[in-house]
């Protein structure tokens, strides 16, 4: 009987597998990092077959921990770093260069030439939803079929095959046979129009991107192949479920209906709302992009990113020494009442949205001489709720409605105190889940469906289950001094 889903996490520093049944009941889950390659100032590279093996290794560690036969895996989802952009020959899968990672800047210069061409950012905001920016798929592309000899010309050829990280592993996990992508990861391009769900001719042509090297656009939960030739694995497996690790965050958190909103807190944050059918252009500074397709029907969400969350934490650390473990953190905020006036703005590497600073920097206000360690390590988690009420506000104004409830997941969602600072700050509900891996959940929900294991979205809202609620007890007027207290101390920064 095949009852149960494999998830693959494929992320920017490792590769988590899961195995889960219908139920959510995890049956193993293991993570391996591997190798990161720093070529120059501003560039960050991935070797795609060091990804490729470590997944290979992690599935197979995952599959003895659970102590399964395989043959129960009904089917394999997969979610992944988004914008990290690989390019390989079609046949024998070899790539021409190392992965360029989301985080790589070597294409900013060619973007703020973009920039600089009349109506240009009007035009790619427009049918992408996004900002030109070296941070998506679409300049990184065109860098590598202009630096590597040939590339081009095979390219126009067919030879080759461009993908963000699904894609390769799709690539792999079917011997070659299968090149796709779901709609999630190519709205994070540059390359894809919003309406039409297609790659689009004009933005091609501006980014000079042969349409010979792209990867077919799919839904995010159907069968797109099926295993061949995976050690560890039978051949026949299907691979079903595709979401950019974000949109499958929002999807394993089961907001499904419009207005619904989740928070992943990491090193950074990443806030998505899911805005229904309608596609919502952002005056507030947001991104808008695909959520999820299934079937004929088609979700889109606002996108808000915070540059600091848990590295804020990671700082007090590493580089103040004031914490032993990033865990510590609350237990030291907790010695004192409030943060006794002093306010954090953790603008470490400059702010994200909706400011969008990227010259601003960390700013620390309102030290006294009664200023302890305590105040500070509380000032730190008021200064990521903070970043994250800006986020929220901003989305709200574009949706036209206030936010009702917020769910929430990653490292720092376990900090109660965050958590019951920023529900004040907010005014609205947060839910934090049982099960905090709610990417590799999502994209475990999205294969599922496609094969039966879950019948429909209502099935999944009955095995989501929330672990604690946090409502607002701050009194409106204390929120609201803090708030002018932060943007205050965020003009500055």
């Amino acid at each position: 009987m095949s009852d149960l889903v494999l998830s693959i996490d494929q992320g920017t520093t490792g590769t988590t597998v899961l195995i889960l049944d219908h139920n959510l009941n995890v049956l193993a889950k293991k993570n391996n990092e591997f190798p990161q390659y720093y070529p120059q100032l501003g560039w960050v590279e991935h070797d795609l077959n060091e990804i490729w093996s470590t997944t290979v290794k992690t599935i197979q560690e995952t599959i003895a921990a659970a102590g399964i036969d395989p043959k129960r895996i009904a089917a394999i989802g997969i979610t992944n770093q988004r914008e990290t952009t690989g390019v390989w020959e079609r046949k024998g899968g070899s790539p021409i260069h190392k992965a360029i990672v989301w985080q790589d800047r070597r294409t900013a210069d060619f973007c703020n030439k973009l920039k600089k061409k009349p109506g240009m950012e009007a035009k790619i905001r427009k049918k992408t939803g996004l900002v030109i920016d070296a941070y998506f798929s679409g300049t990184k592309v065109k860098w590598i079929l202009d630096n590597v000899k040939g590339a081009r010309e095979r390219a126009k050829r067919g030879e080759l095959a461009f993908g963000t990280i699904d894609t390769w592993l799709v690539f792999k996990l079917t011997a070659g046979n299968v090149h796709v992508t779901d709609v999630s990861n190519a709205s994070r391009t540059m390359l894809m129009d919003l309406k039409s769900l297609n790659w689009d001719p004009e933005l091609l042509k501006i980014l000079n991107v042969p349409k010979e090297v792209l990867p077919k656009i799919a839904s995010s939960s159907e069968v797109y192949g099926m295993t061949q030739g995976v050690p560890g694995l039978p051949d026949g497996i299907p691979i079903a479920g595709i979401a950019g690790d974000q949109q499958s965050a929002l999807f394993g958190q089961a907001c499904f209906d419009a207005g619904s909103a989740k928070c992943t807190f990491g090193t950074g944050s990443f806030i998505l709302m899911n805005t229904g059918s309608k596609i919502v252009p952002s005056k507030n500074k947001m991104l808008t992009t695909v959520a999820w397709k299934i079937g004929n029907k088609t979700n889109y969400a606002l996108e808000g990113s915070a540059f600091i969350a848990g590295a804020a934490v990671q700082w007090l650390r590493d580089g103040l020494k004031m914490l032993n473990g990033s865990g510590q953190v609350e237990e030291l905020a907790a010695k004192v009442p409030d943060s006794g006036g002093v306010t954090f703005v953790p603008a470490l590497v400059g702010l994200g949205a909706p400011h969008w600073r990227q010259e601003a920097r960390g700013l620390i206000s309102g030290l006294t001489r009664a200023t302890t360690q305590a105040h500070l390590a509380r000032a730190t988690l008021e200064g990521i709720a903070f970043l994250q009420y800006d986020i929220l506000q901003a989305m709200a104004k574009d949706l036209g409605k206030k936010l009702t409830e917020l769910k929430v997941d990653g490292g720092a969602s376990v900090n109660n105190l965050l958590m019951q600072f920023l529900t004040d700050l907010l005014r609205v509900k947060i839910v934090r889940p049982k099960m905090v891996e709610t990417t590799a959940l999502g994209a475990a929900f999205l294969a599922g469906l496609a094969v039966g294991v879950w019948k429909d979205q209502n099935d999944i809202r009955k095995s989501w289950v929330k672990d604690r609620e946090f409502q607002a007890a701050m009194p409106t007027a204390q929120a609201k001094q803090h708030v002018e207290r932060w943007q205050e101390a965020v003009k500055r920064a």
